[in-house]
């Protein structure tokens, strides 16, 4: 008996020369996403994705290096120039700026997209360490 399986179909993204730049820095990792005007991701690429675990994911080597990772695969496909939207308080956030720049794509505009509360939750307790 023949073994039925389910292709799936790799979805077309379409490549403009311009696109969008989201970095979410928290404090346990750093990922970096490029996406096209619409939000289709081109690509992404993260701190754990590159190899590093624990604390070594949060560090602006590990930004650097994911930056580096991502931004080389949408240059290729045709992506040249960025609006950067950095979310989270994490290390890596000016490093990975500055490498998505370092790589070729034009950096044409950074927002600040940090979630802020209006006094909404009660913060965690202190950290006693």
């Amino acid at each position: 008996m023949a073994k039925t399986t389910k292709s799936s179909k790799k979805r077309v993204v379409r490549v403009e020369p311009t696109g969008r730049a989201y970095i979410k820095a928290s404090f346990n990792n750093i990922i970096i996403t490029l996406t096209n005007n619409a939000g289709q991701v081109i690509s992404w690429s993260s701190s754990g994705k590159m190899g590093f675990r624990g604390s070594k994911k949060n560090t602006p080597y590990a930004a650097q290096m994911a930056a580096s990772d991502c931004t080389k695969v949408a240059y290729d496909l045709g992506l040249r120039k960025v609006k950067v939207f950095v979310k989270g308080p994490g290390a890596g956030r000016e490093s990975a700026i500055r490498t998505i720049h370092t790589n070729g794509i034009d950096v044409a505009e950074i927002v600040d997209v940090t979630p802020l509360p209006h006094n909404g939750c009660r913060p965690p307790k202190r950290r006693r360490v």
